[in-house]
């Protein structure tokens, strides 16, 4: 068995582990995992779309899923006022609780030394980048490390969009993310 064979083997068991401790309460794990992304989307990275693009599923299966953690409360959905076919969703209360609660595999990576998880991060990360590049997708990076991004404020600032960041955003991910 070649060694990249291996890996790939050891990520996809290490995503199934993970899925299926998605199973909790009420929610399943594609909800959980719209929940997650979600929490570190930033504010124009939140419609159904974008959550589709990121979790690689179609847009009608995404709107259910939102519709459905709405209906639930752990997320609300917000129309803009420019355009009310426009919608995106940010997490309530319940939702930051259900993103907080214990993960194996968080846990299991958290117990790893520091340098092996940097390691770790940074060999993921490099396979990400280059899987995207391959199929075409979009980086959704962190705000701040975006050719888009100006730091001429605290917050940052958006020359694409050409608006201003919330606080915390430049350390959210966005649809729109160009590497610098």
């Amino acid at each position: 068995m070649k060694n990249d064979h291996g890996i790939r083997i050891l990520i996809n068991r290490l995503a199934r582990i993970d899925s299926a401790t998605g199973w909790t309460g009420s929610l399943n794990p594609t909800q959980r995992a719209a929940l997650e992304y979600l929490s570190e989307a930033n504010q124009f990275s939140r419609s159904p779309s974008h959550v589709a693009e990121y979790l690689g599923t179609t847009r009608g299966t995404m709107s259910q899923t939102l519709k459905a953690l709405v209906r639930k409360g752990y997320a609300t959905e917000h129309r803009q006022k420019s355009d009310l076919r426009s919608i995106s969703y940010e997490l309530s209360k319940a939702g930051l609780a259900a993103v907080t609660e214990p993960n194996p595999i968080e846990d299991a990576i958290g117990n790893l030394p520091a340098g092996v998880q940097d390691a770790l991060k940074n060999g993921l990360r490099q396979s990400l980048k280059l899987a995207l590049e391959a199929n075409g997708g979009q980086s959704f990076g962190k705000c701040k490390t975006c050719a888009y991004h100006d730091a001429i404020s605290k917050n940052g600032f958006c020359t694409l969009l050409r608006l201003g960041l919330e606080p915390d955003e430049k350390d959210k991910i966005c649809i729109e993310h160009k590497e610098a």
